[in-house]
């Protein structure tokens, strides 16, 4: 970071640590502390007479809106983490105003060692289109999860391989707004050209039930959207409830090109990343998975599709009164 800072004559630093992981504050606060010592922060950089770089810590709530870069940059003002129109971009109009460069932890990462052993070096490391190493975090339904150091390339078997995952059913490339893959796709590569991914590599074994896996996320993203547009806002809602009709057992075939419509248009029209990510989990299921959609719709004899789950929603005062309603189990 203090690199970048000199690159573009920047005299303040910030860390954007997410609400989860305060835990890191202490260690990371000691850190920056022993390079103030050393001559690394504070004035005159290494000696270098005119460069002063300071890093500070600022800690988020945990939204997963404030990955999105301008989200961010609101957070760290001290506002809602809401994402701001573009233009004016961050590089123009960013931090309080100012010209502002935001780049992650592995980013800032890679240009240390870029310098430090030259382009051509980091260069041999992965693909023609995508070069250097990934950071994978692998979760779920595997032997040995963890973060694994590979080269961009790398098939999704070998990772697997690795992990431990020797029975996977399907895995979810880039976290809940990437897309979930079958077998059949193992072979496909870990690179921005094929399974682009943030670092986030999630096992799911044959037990698993992929559609409530993709509720999950749905629920995840009703959860975290901001608000601010009516996609976001309303449509993933509706994406979750014809989800769990089709889950019920209450879902026709038509259902499945209201999804795919649906998630397409939210896709399309939302105003930040999160929205035009979030309608992924259905999308991607649908397209790698749809045996599994089809598996729970029927066409409805006369017609009529039962919306309403009245055993369902008289469960709790049969509980109360200790007795069966009759209506609802005739």
């Amino acid at each position: 970071m203090t690199i970048c800072g000199y690159a573009v004559g920047a005299d303040t630093g910030i860390l954007y640590l997410r609400g989860e992981y305060a835990y890191l504050r202490a260690f990371l606060e000691d850190v920056l502390a022993l390079r103030r010592d050393r001559g690394l922060l504070g004035q005159d950089v290494c000696g270098t007479q005119g460069f002063s770089f300071e890093i500070r810590i600022q800690m988020g709530a945990g939204a997963y809106i404030c990955g999105e870069e301008t989200a961010l940059i609101s957070s760290c003002e001290g506002l809602r983490g809401d994402p701001k129109n573009r233009p004016p971009f961050p590089a123009q109009q960013g931090y309080l105003g100012g010209p502002t460069v935001v780049n992650n932890v592995e980013t800032l990462c890679c240009v240390a060692r870029i310098l430090e052993k030259g382009p051509g070096w980091f260069a041999e490391f992965g693909t023609k289109g995508t070069p250097g190493t990934k950071l994978l975090s692998i979760s779920g339904d595997c032997r040995s999860p963890g973060v694994y150091e590979l080269p961009f390339g790398v098939t999704l078997k070998e990772v697997l391989k690795l992990a431990g995952a020797t029975d996977a059913a399907a895995v979810q490339v880039g976290g809940p707004s990437g897309q979930m893959v079958g077998r059949e796709q193992f072979e496909r590569t870990i690179c921005f050209d094929d399974l682009a991914t943030g670092g986030s590599i999630m096992v799911f074994g044959p037990e698993r039930n992929v559609l409530e896996v993709a509720k999950s996320f749905m629920d995840f993203f009703v959860e975290e959207s901001c608000g601010y547009c009516t996609p976001c806002r309303v449509g993933n809602v509706l994406l979750r409830e014809r989800l769990e009709q089709i889950l019920a057992g209450r879902g026709e075939p038509g259902d499945l090109d209201y999804l795919r419509e649906l998630g397409e248009t939210i896709r399309a029209t939302s105003r930040c990343g999160l929205g035009q990510t979030s309608p992924n989990p259905i999308l991607s299921t649908l397209q790698n998975f749809r045996p599994a959609y089809e598996a729970l719709v029927r066409e409805e004899k006369k017609g009529y599709r039962s919306t309403f789950d009245l055993a369902a929603a008289l469960e709790e005062s049969e509980a109360i009164t200790g007795r069966k309603s009759a209506h609802s189990h005739d």
